[in-house]
C-alpha cells in the first residue's frame, strides 16, 4: 500500500518512495525481530513449562537416584556371600581333595565392559541390577550344591572316591595313553586300552588312591603281569598293574596314600610304567579325571593334551 506525506511548501500530498536497501533493511529488522522474540519464548518455556516426556524422565531420575544406593548395599551383600562360599568351598576342597577349589569370578570387571563407551547413570543401574540378580542365582546354587555335598558325606557308608594320584610325582613327562583304542607296541594294532600309563622308574612306590579294601592281588608274567586291586565302595574300584612287588594281600584295609606296591614292568610291558585304572560300576572311566587331589589345573591340561595325543600303550 503506497504511502503519501503533506508536503507544505506545494500544499499538496506526494508519494513516499523507497530504495530497494531501505526495504532490505525492515526486512531484515523483522526477521531479527520475530527471532529473537522467538528464542525469548523457547527459553522462557523450557524453564517453566515441561513436556510430559521430560516429567517423566525427571520421575525416573529420582527413583533410580533412590535405587541405586539400595543396588550398590544388596550388590556389596551378594559379594561378601560368594566370598564367605569361596572359602568355605576352598576348606572343603583341601579337605577331601587336599588342593584350592578352582577359582572362578563370577563378576566380570565393569571396566572391561564399557570400555571405550560413555558410562552413564543409567548404564551403571541396569549394569547393578542385572549383576545382582546373578550373583544372587550363583549363591542359591553354590548353597544348593553345598546342601547336597554335605547331605552325601553326612549318609550312613559314605566313601570317598579315588581322587588323587597313584604316584607320588605326576606330570607332562610321565602320561602315556589313556582310555580309547590304542597301538600295542607288540602287536602294531589298535586294541582297547582301560586305563592310563604313568611311566616311572623301576622301584617307585605305588600309592592307593583312596580308602579301600584289597579285593585282588595276582601275580602274574602275562598280560598286566604283578596287579592289585581295591575296592572303594560306592562302586568305585581301582586297579593298579605291570608291579614289580607288592606290599598287601587280598582282604587288607588301606588308607589313601599308603605304598601298596612298587613300579615296574611285570607281564606285557614295553617299559617300566604303572597302567592304572578307575572303574564305576564295572566300567572304565579316564583316570586322568581322578586326579584332582594331586594335580592342579595346569598340570591337567598339559596331561590332557599328552594322552590325547599319545596313540601307542605302553602294553
Amino acid at each position: 500500500m503506497a504511502k503519501y506525506v503533506y508536503d507544505k511548501d506545494s500544499v499538496r500530498f506526494r508519494k513516499v518512495t523507497r530504495s530497494i536497501w531501505g526495504r532490505v533493511r525492515s526486512v531484515l529488522g523483522f526477521l531479527l525481530t520475530s527471532m529473537s522474540v522467538s528464542v525469548v519464548i523457547y527459553v522462557v518455556a523450557s524453564f517453566f513449562l515441561s513436556t510430559d516426556t521430560e516429567r517423566q524422565l525427571r520421575r525416573e531420575n529420582r527413583m533410580y537416584e533412590r535405587l541405586y544406593p539400595e543396588l550398590q548395599e544388596k550388590q556389596q551383600l551378594v559379594s561378601d556371600v560368594i566370598r564367605d562360599l569361596e572359602n568355605r568351598d576352598n576348606g572343603i576342597y583341601r579337605e577331601i581333595f587336599n588342593s584350592d577349589a578352582p577359582e572362578v569370578d563370577p563378576v566380570a570387571s565393569i571396566e572391561g565392559l564399557f570400555a571405550g563407551d560413555t558410562l552413564g547413570k543409567d548404564d551403571l543401574i541396569e549394569y547393578t541390577g542385572r549383576k545382582t540378580a546373578e550373583l544372587s542365582a550363583i549363591a542359591d546354587k553354590v548353597e544348593e550344591n553345598f546342601l547336597t555335598i554335605f547331605s552325601a558325606l553326612a549318609g550312613e557308608g559314605y566313601r570317598m572316591p579315588p581322587m588323587s594320584a597313584p604316584l607320588e610325582e605326576v606330570g607332562y613327562a610321565s602320561t602315556g595313553a589313556s582310555v580309547g583304542q590304542k597301538v600295542s607296541p607288540f602287536y602294531k594294532v589298535a586294541i582297547p586300552h582301560t586305563g592310563i600309563d604313568l611311566v616311572g622308574q623301576q622301584g617307585d612306590p605305588v600309592l592307593a588312591t583312596a580308602d579301600g579294601t584289597v579285593s585282588m592281588v595276582e601275580r602274574s608274567g602275562k598280560g598286566f603281569g604283578n596287579t592289585v586291586t581295591i575296592d572303594h565302595g560306592n562302586g568305585y574300584t581301582t586297579r593298579y598293574c605291570h608291579l614289580s612287588d607288592i606290599k598287601v594281600y587280598k582282604g587288607q584295609k588301606v588308607k589313601r596314600g599308603a605304598k601298596i606296591a612298587s613300579v615296574g614292568m611285570s607281564g606285557s610291558s614295553f617299559a617300566p610304567h604303572l597302567h592304572y585304572e578307575v572303574l564305576k560300576d564295572g566300567v572304565a572311566q579316564d583316570p586322568l579325571n581322578y586326579m584332582f587331589g594331586s594335580i592342579g589345573a595346569s598340570q591337567y591340561a598339559a596331561m590332557s593334551f599328552m594322552t590325547a595325543s599319545t596313540g601307542q600303550s605302553l602294553e
